[in-house]
């Protein structure tokens, strides 16, 4: 047996491990997806809520903080909605009892989709507005709304979100819903206006 042959013949097996595992490599760091997630502490909805009174239209702004949610890397993004999150206890002061045991439970949850191999390729300083598919699921209901959301990437790590075009929900549909109607009406509003403009600010890092 030729010691030479079987030298060169584990030289070349080392060799080519390496020459083998580089480009697997490469293409797994190619195909990851950053691990995009909502940061709660820059993350929030405002809606502003119009009081009809017998003086006229009054104003109130409402806010939803604390979002909370991680992008799959197939594109979906679930929030869950929580009494908690909403600024009725500091109006409120004191929560009725009723009220009160419901307040980490879900109140609704927003699944959005986007792609996210679009974020990963955004530069920095660079943004995309993009059609996002809304569904909200609240008492067993169910349905769905477009909204084009404007994704900037401030840095390497975060991307913010805003709503790029006016969004508003309609008053008379809030009303009719059980658990909104109660809320509305604890908050002393008896009647509201027809269109609820609502204002998305919210934050994605990479973590």
């Amino acid at each position: 047996m030729d010691v030479r042959y079987v030298t060169a013949g584990r030289r070349l097996r080392r060799l080519a491990s390496p020459l083998l595992i580089a480009p697997l490599a490469a293409g797994l760091s190619l195909s990851a997806h950053a691990a995009w997630q909502l940061d709660p502490a820059q993350s929030q909805v405002t809606a502003t809520i119009v009081e009809v009174t017998p003086s006229g239209p009054l104003p109130h702004t409402h806010r939803v903080s604390g979002l909370q949610g991680e992008l799959s890397d197939t594109g979906t993004l679930r929030v869950p909605l929580r009494l908690n999150q909403t600024d009725v206890a500091e109006r409120l002061g004191q929560m009725p009892s009723w009220l009160s045991g419901l307040t980490d439970a879900p109140l609704a949850t927003v699944t959005a989709q986007f792609s996210a191999q679009r974020l990963d390729e955004l530069a920095v300083g660079e943004s995309l507005t993009d059609t996002v598919t809304l569904e909200v699921q609240s008492n067993g209901e169910r349905r769905q709304e477009p909204l084009q959301v404007r994704f900037t990437r401030e840095s390497s790590d975060v991307i913010r979100l805003r709503n790029a075009e006016r969004v508003a929900m309609d008053g008379s549909a809030l009303m009719a819903n059980q658990n909104a109607r109660g809320i509305l009406l604890l908050l002393g509003y008896e009647e509201i206006g027809d269109e609820i403009p609502v204002e998305l600010d919210a934050t994605l890092v990479d973590r």
